[in-house]
């Protein structure tokens, strides 16, 4: 996944979405050719050269600064989370390629899945791949998976590529936008690391969703969201999944349900049977 060309997809994807009515551009009639504004409106709206800006685009400029991605940010209109991004991305073309290190869980991260047996609580690595789980985050996301092998499970690949993962969320489509918005920030940072080439390039293969969402350049902020779940042992439940990000930079999902709701003694009574079967 190589930096310059992501900066430029990225850059392409936003100009796309903005109308030349959202910015004042006066259009004067006609046809346009492109959807949202031409890249020298854009330029022009954010203070810089329209050539600069061609090239920014075409992967061809690797030095872009801290304020010429700000105006690019203001003039797209992005917000914290994709201006963030960008300048990932932009990070991304100047440094060296850095090889990924591989992801091991520390004490600390197993003491505090330990801790919460009781709760649902996956860690994920930084291209979705499961690092570990207790016995109640297995049974919740993952219950038809070997127990005693999470490293061989990875959630985007589940939930694109694996039917019971898919049937788990009623509303699969936003649940499948932020996964893939994940990657993207993943990418952003790791724009090198050939395992998550490996996974996009597989995903985008067998699943057109997935390769539709990744072509839209999904960005979001991580954080706390209500999924609305259909569980084949204790039925329709609605989860919060609060994330939670380690200094290794591990995620850690953990879920919990409304207290004295129907989805909590749903919750509880799947986390019962997954502790004593």
């Amino acid at each position: 996944m190589e930096a310059k060309r992501q900066l430029g997809e990225f850059l392409q994807s936003r100009r796309a979405q903005l109308r030349p009515e959202d910015v004042e551009v006066a259009t004067y009639g006609g046809r346009r050719r492109v959807p949202g504004l031409r890249r020298e409106e854009l330029a022009l709206l954010a203070g810089v050269s329209a050539s600069y800006y061609s090239r920014l685009e075409q992967g061809q400029a690797a030095n872009a600064s801290p304020e010429i991605l700000d105006a690019l940010a203001r003039a797209l209109r992005l917000n914290d989370a994709e201006r963030r991004h960008l300048h990932a991305l932009a990070s991304g073309t100047r440094r060296k390629p850095r090889r990924p290190v591989p992801e091991r869980l520390t004490p600390a991260v197993r003491q505090l899945v330990g801790a919460l047996g009781d709760v649902p609580v996956i860690v994920l690595g930084r291209r979705t791949d499961v690092l570990a789980w207790n016995a109640a985050g297995h049974a919740l996301f993952a219950g038809h998976l070997d127990p005693a092998a999470p490293e061989k499970a990875n959630m985007a690949w589940l939930l694109f590529l694996d039917a019971h993962a898919r049937d788990l969320y009623v509303n699969w489509p936003v649940k499948a936008r932020t996964v893939v918005s994940t990657l993207r920030r993943t990418s952003g940072q790791f724009p090198d690391d050939p395992l998550l080439a490996a996974l996009v390039g597989e995903l985008s293969v067998k699943s057109p969703e997935f390769a539709a969402m990744w072509s839209a350049h999904p960005v979001k902020s991580a954080g706390d969201a209500a999924y609305d779940m259909r569980h084949p042992l204790v039925g329709t439940l609605t989860v919060t999944q609060q994330t939670l990000r380690t200094e290794d930079g591990f995620v850690v999902v953990i879920a919990t349900a409304v207290p004295d709701s129907p989805s909590q003694a749903a919750l509880t009574l799947l986390v019962h049977h997954a502790l004593t079967v």
